[in-house]
C-alpha cells in the first residue's frame, strides 16, 4: 500500500484530516500487526508530511501531468502504448552522439571508449515474480545478458538493484541475489555492484519486491537494427520462455512448466556466434521479448525502414513443444508474448554458416522470414496469405488478471495527445535547468 498516494488522493477529494487519520490508521492495522497507538501516530505523521508539501511550485517540485496513467497507456505492457512512450523518452534524451542511441530502439546502447565499443543494458525483473525472488533474479539476469549479447558484445560485469517494501522478508534479497549469481557463475560474468533499498521507505507497506539487473559489455564489432537490409534472412532459435512464460505457468496453476524456462541455451548460442569468424557478417540480432514477434519485428521494421515478412508455419516448430502446448491450452497468442528466442538477421550468403554455428551448441534454429524493399511494416505469411503483423495495444494477455485488464482500454489517440504534451513539457524543463546550470 502506498501511504503517501493514499493520503494525497483523499486530501485532494476533500477528506478532513481527522477522518483521514482514522481511515489511514485502520488501513495500516489491516495490513500490519502494530500497536494501535503506533498506527495512529504513524497515520498522523504521514498526513502532516504530505500537508507540508502542499503549495510547492516551480520546476523542481511540479511537473506537467498527462492525465493518463501508466496502466491506461499500457506502459510496460509491451504493446503500441509502451513503444510510443519509449519513443517519447528517446526524444527527451535527445541526440547523445552514441554509436547506437536510444532513438534506434535497439536492445542496448553503445558508446566508444579506448578504441572499443562499450555496450550497456538493463532489464527489470518481472513484476509478477515478487513472491518468487529466485526466479525474478534468474530471469532478469538472463534477459539483460541476452540484450548485451545480441548487440555483439562479450559481457564484462553485472550490476543489480533490488527494492523490497517495508514488510518484505529480508530473505527476498538473498534469494534474488542467488538467482542472479546462478546465471552469473554459470557464464563466468561477475556480479560487481548493486543497490538495496526499501520501496518508498516508510511510506509503502506490504511485501512487494521490484528490481533490475544491468550488464556492461565490450565489443570490437557491433550488430544494430539499422543494419538490416532488403534481402536479409531472419533466423530464429527455439524459444522456451523466461519470466513471462514462468508467470503464465504459475498463475494458471501449471507451475510444472516453469522448469522449461530454466536454461542457458540462448546465451550459449549467442556466445558461440560472437566468438566465431562469421560474426562480423551478421547484420542484427535481438531476443523475442517485447510483445513477442509482433512487437520485435515491428520495431525492427521501423528502425531499418524496410518491409519484414515472417512465415508462421516455421515459427510454431521453433517454440518449445511443452511451452506451446501451455500457450495453446490457455488461449495465449504465442506470436504476441515473450518466448525468449534468438532472432538473427543475416545476408543470404551467411545464413548456412550461422545456422551451423548455432546448431553445434545443441540449439534448434531455422529460417523464418526475410526483409524486403517496401514500406516500414511487418507482415505475417500464414497459409500463403499475407496479414498485418503489427503489435496490439498490449502484449498477449497471459494471466487471468491481464485478460480482464486488456478489455478496458481507453481512446489511444486522445491519450497520445496528452502524453505528447507531458513529454514536451519535460523536455522544455530539461532545457531550462540546463541553461541555469551553464
Amino acid at each position: 500500500m502506498d501511504i503517501e498516494g493514499y493520503v494525497r488522493r483523499h486530501l485532494a477529494g476533500g477528506c478532513p484530516d481527522e477522518d483521514l487519520r482514522i481511515r489511514l490508521r485502520d488501513r495500516i492495522l489491516e495490513i500490519k500487526d502494530l500497536p494501535f497507538e503506533y498506527a495512529e501516530a504513524f497515520a498522523q505523521a504521514a498526513i502532516e508530511e504530505v500537508r507540508l508539501t502542499e503549495g510547492l511550485k516551480g520546476d523542481l517540485f511540479t511537473y506537467e501531468k498527462a492525465g493518463v496513467s501508466m496502466g491506461e497507456f499500457g506502459v510496460g505492457s509491451r504493446g503500441t502504448g509502451d513503444f510510443y512512450a519509449h519513443r517519447k523518452i528517446a526524444q527527451i534524451i535527445g541526440d547523445t552522439g552514441a554509436s547506437v542511441g536510444v532513438s534506434e530502439m535497439d536492445d542496448g546502447g553503445v558508446v566508444q571508449a579506448g578504441g572499443r565499443y562499450i555496450i550497456a543494458t538493463v532489464d527489470g525483473m518481472h513484476s509478477r515474480l515478487s513472491d518468487f525472488p529466485f526466479l525474478a533474479g534468474f530471469h532478469a539476469t538472463r534477459a539483460t545478458l541476452r540484450d548485451v549479447y545480441v548487440m555483439g558484445a562479450t559481457p564484462a560485469g553485472l550490476i543489480s538493484d533490488i527494492h523490497v517494501a517495508d514488510d518484505g522478508d529480508v530473505a527476498k534479497i538473498f534469494d534474488y541475489t542467488a538467482g542472479i549469481t546462478t546465471v552469473s557463475e554459470a557464464l563466468g560474468v561477475p556480479l560487481i555492484a548493486g543497490s538495496t533499498l526499501r520501496i518508498g521507505g516508510d511510506m509503502v507497506i506490504g511485501d512487494r519486491m521490484t528490481g533490475c539487473v544491468g550488464v556492461v559489455g565490450v565489443a570490437d564489432h557491433i550488430t544494430a537494427r539499422r543494419k538490416i537490409m532488403p534481402g536479409d534472412l531472419f533466423l530464429m532459435t527455439e524459444g522456451s520462455g523466461g519470466g513471462t512464460i514462468a508467470t503464465a505457468a504459475i498463475y494458471s496453476g501449471n507451475a510444472e512448466y516453469v522448469d522449461e524456462t530454466i536454461n542457458l541455451h540462448f546465451l550459449r548460442a549467442c556466445d558461440a556466434l560472437v566468438k566465431d569468424p562469421i560474426f562480423p557478417e551478421i547484420h542484427a540480432m535481438t531476443d523475442v521479448t517485447n510483445g513477442g514477434l509482433r512487437g520485435d519485428t515491428y520495431e525492427m521494421a521501423e528502425t531499418a525502414g524496410c518491409r519484414i515478412l515472417i512465415e508462421e508455419e516455421k515459427i510454431r516448430t521453433l517454440i518449445n513443444p511443452r511451452v506451446l502446448t501451455l500457450l495453446d491450452t490457455l488461449g495465449i497468442d504465442y506470436l504476441g508474448v515473450s518466448i525468449d528466442a534468438l532472432l538473427v538477421v543475416v545476408p543470404p550468403e551467411a545464413a548456412e554458416r550461422v545456422l551451423s554455428v548455432i546448431r553445434k551448441t545443441g540449439v534448434t534454429v531455422d529460417i523464418i522470414g526475410r526483409a524486403e524493399e517496401g514500406p516500414a511494416e511487418s507482415i505475417l505469411l500464414s497459409n500463403g496469405v499475407e496479414t498485418d503483423f503489427s503489435p496490439q495495444f498490449r502484449e498477449a494477455a497471459y494471466t487471468p488478471l491481464k485478460k480482464v485488464v486488456e478489455k478496458h482500454s481507453g481512446d489511444f489517440e486522445a491519450m497520445k495527445k496528452n502524453v505528447d504534451r507531458a513529454a514536451d513539457a519535460a523536455r522544455e524543463k530539461k532545457q531550462r535547468i540546463l541553461k541555469r546550470l551553464q
